[in-house]
């Protein structure tokens, strides 16, 4: 069991990669789903807004903990974030908290 990122095998390293970015992409759709920001997110769940655009691009780790304080934001259960997501990550920003239903339809 490597304890270092040197110590892990490059088959390894992907796997991880993978798997974080398929809970990542996971939480990024549920938060759009919910018109929430990812500062907005960040905010209630404890964590800074870099941190929240780290996992969701799979670029970051996290304490597993804190996947439970994602989750009680989003209102769902932590199980939600092991499922593959819908569909792929649309990178349109959106800076301003909940999305109104207003903002939508413009």
């Amino acid at each position: 069991m490597p304890t270092r990122p040197q110590q892990s095998t490059p088959e390894q390293t992907l796997r991880w990669g993978e798997r974080r970015a398929l809970v990542g992409g996971r939480i990024r759709e549920l938060r759009l789903e919910q018109r929430l920001s990812q500062e907005a997110l960040a905010l209630e769940s404890g964590l800074s807004r870099n941190m929240i655009i780290g996992i969701e691009w799979g670029r970051k780790s996290v304490a597993y903990e804190r996947l439970w304080d994602i989750a009680d934001v989003l209102g769902v259960h932590v199980s939600d974030f092991l499922k593959e997501p819908d569909c792929p990550a649309v990178s349109t920003p959106y800076r301003g908290g909940r999305r109104s239903m207003d903002a939508e339809s413009k």
